[in-house]
């Protein structure tokens, strides 16, 4: 089964700051059951540390029914599984390939490996462009604040003075 980097895209979250991939979705882009996949990621948990891998808790399950947008709570998560799920960064997704060592296992991390790549550097181009209209605002702003100012001097100039005796017209 060939997966596409948009069908990949789709499968990445954002959880605590990370991008991460479901055990469920990476076992079905595998070919393997998610406890088959769970079992060699428990029988090589050293390979597998906190930033690789972060086991769902209450508040991430929640984040990622937002992000799903399902309408299953996360109790309803909970009654599906017998294990919380594991989120696994783009570290951990590299990590797997060690422990998966199928011909599938290794032509899927490739395009997953090039999925993340390919956000990376969106992100940076992002953050490029946040840059440059942060400046444009600057310059915009000091720019608008001149143009107040000599507006307000020219008000004053042209502003007549009335004289402070002057009778009032209109109806008493």
């Amino acid at each position: 089964m060939n997966y596409s980097n948009e069908k990949i895209e789709a499968m990445i979250y954002l959880i605590n700051g990370y991008k991460v991939m479901l055990d469920s979705d990476l076992a079905k882009l595998y070919g393997v059951e998610t406890k088959r996949l769970i079992e060699q990621v428990k029988r090589n948990a050293s390979r597998f540390p906190g930033d690789f891998l972060i086991i769902c808790t209450f508040e991430n399950l929640e984040d990622l029914r937002s992000q799903i947008a399902t309408a299953n709570t996360a109790n309803t998560w909970n009654h599906k599984r017998r294990t919380a799920p594991m989120l696994f960064t783009e570290n951990g997704v590299a990590m797997l390939s060690t422990v998966l060592n199928s011909e599938r296992a290794i032509q899927i991390n490739i395009t997953i490996m090039r999925t993340f790549t390919k956000l990376r550097s969106f992100l940076s181009m992002e953050n490029s462009l946040e840059g440059r209209v942060g400046n444009l605002e600057k310059g915009t702003n000091k720019l608008f604040k001149i143009v107040f100012e000599r507006l307000d001097t020219i008000e004053d100039q042209v502003t007549p003075k009335l004289p402070a005796n002057r009778k009032k017209i209109g109806l008493k």
